[in-house]
This record gives C-alpha cells, structure tokens and sequence, in this order.
C-alpha cells in the first residue's frame, strides 16, 4: 500500500494539485498546519509517503487543486444522489473530471479548481469543498474500507456553488445577508473572541464559537473561526478535530458564554 501510496500522491502533485498525509485509516491531518502543508514538491511527497506509516492521502481543495462536490450517504437519513440528480438535469454538473466513490457509499465529483468558499446544503446532503478545505483521495481508505475511482470523463468544467444553492434553497439564497449584516458582524465577533482565548480555553471556546455560528446557519463556513485559532495558538491537528466535533453534535451551551463575547 505504501507503494501505491506514494505513487498516486506523485500523480496528483505532477497534475498541479497540492497534497500531505492524513493520520491512516482516519480524514484527520498527520501534518502540524494540515492542508496548509500540502505541496506539490516530490521530495517532501517522497519524504511523508515513503516511509511506511500508512498515512491516507488527502488533497488540498481549490485552486491549483481540485474543487469537490461530495454527494453523502447516511444511510435512512437520506443521500444527496437526488440533489445531484437535478443539478446534471439543470447543467450545472457537467464536466466533472473524475467520480470517486466514498467508504459510506457517497460520491467525489472533481471540478476545476476555484477561488470558492467552502459550502453546506445538509437538507440535501450535499458538501462543496473549494478554498481552506480537502478532501481524501484514492487510494486512502477508512474503516477498512477505501475511496475508489468510479469514472474518469475526463471534463475541465467548474462547479459554480452559488448556483447550485440557488437552485436548491432559492429562498435562503435569496437571503444570503450581505457583507456587514448582522450574522456576519456576529461571526467576526466570535472570531476576535476565540483570538484572545488563552491557553487552556482555546479548544473549548472553539467548541463553543463554532456551535454559536452553526447554530444561526448549519450551513456556516468557519474557516474565519479556524483562522482565530490558529492565531491564538491551536494547532491545525487540533482544529480539525473541533469543528468537525462541532459540525457533528452542535450541543447547547451555557447562555452566560454569550454575554463574554458581546
């Protein structure tokens, strides 16, 4: 596995798409900045990948890397095959480069990489990863079970999120707030609020930030929440593992932490 590894992690380095390892069997990063590590340079592929440890392979997302549609699957809460049903019927999933299929069952459409943000439909089940994001990639494998190439049409067409959004949720793409609407002023504050946590507090009020933010919109991008915390101090390895935790279980928390960051 090493082998392949190594070779498949050169094959996306010499397409232009920057890579780094993640810890194996898992999509958590193995390097101290995750995917603000990942390189196309040979000699540090060869370095991470050469070695043995079975790390999965994981691809930095946006431009020069791919931009990346995943379609999940959970199971009777529903899968975001119909979602991208109705946007090939709209045209506005043409041109993929590749299908990966996923180990729940899901799906990897790969666009032309973007400057894109990074979105969330959950009522449709479907993940928009572009710039600040990843995504694991063959021959990576989770649970014992691994990403597998579907097809490989070959397209160099791009995937325009706001479009797919208003497609699917006109309404809150209607409302979209603007630059310096509340929500957004209320996600710089958090933002400021978890940059001056000290040591001790940063995992926990990154916790909590986070849910406060998925909280008004499940949809959130939080990359300015990860932004603060690095600036505080916390390692990527670190943030990761906290928002997703957050993404996953957005329990309540204490009024009272409200008042400390308003």
């Amino acid at each position: 596995m090493t082998d392949a590894i190594l070779l498949q992690a050169l094959a996306y380095a010499r397409r232009g798409w920057p890579v780094f390892p993640c810890l194996p069997s898992q999509k958590i990063p193995a390097t101290q900045h995750g995917y603000l590590d990942a390189t196309t340079d040979e000699q540090q592929i060869a370095e991470w990948f050469g070695r043995g440890f079975g790390w999965n392979l994981a691809i930095a997302t946006g431009a020069p890397g791919p931009d990346v549609l995943d379609v999940d699957q959970h199971g009777e809460a529903g899968n975001g095959y119909p979602a991208f049903g109705r946007l090939r019927r709209a045209g506005l999933a043409d041109g993929a480069s590749a299908y990966v299929r996923t180990p729940a069952g899901g799906m990897h459409a790969y666009f032309t990489g973007s400057g894109q943000h990074n979105g969330r439909l959950p009522s449709h089940h479907l993940d928009f990863r572009s710039t600040g994001g990843y995504v694991l990639a063959p021959p990576s494998q989770v649970g014992g079970k691994p990403y597998q190439l579907i097809a490989k049409p070959g397209g160099h067409g791009a995937l325009d999120w706001a479009a797919v959004t208003a497609l699917l949720e006109p309404q809150r793409h209607q409302q979209r707030p603007a630059p310096g609407h509340a929500a957004d002023r209320r996600l710089g504050q958090l933002a400021r609020w978890i940059a001056s946590q000290p040591e001790g507090n940063r995992n926990a009020g990154l916790y909590w930030a986070a849910n406060r933010a998925l909280d008004a919109n499940p949809a959130a991008d939080l990359s300015l929440l990860a932004s603060a915390a690095r600036q505080a101090g916390l390692g990527e390895l670190e943030i990761t593992r906290t928002l997703d935790s957050a993404r996953k279980t957005r329990q309540p928390h204490p009024d009272r932490q409200a008042e400390e960051v308003t």
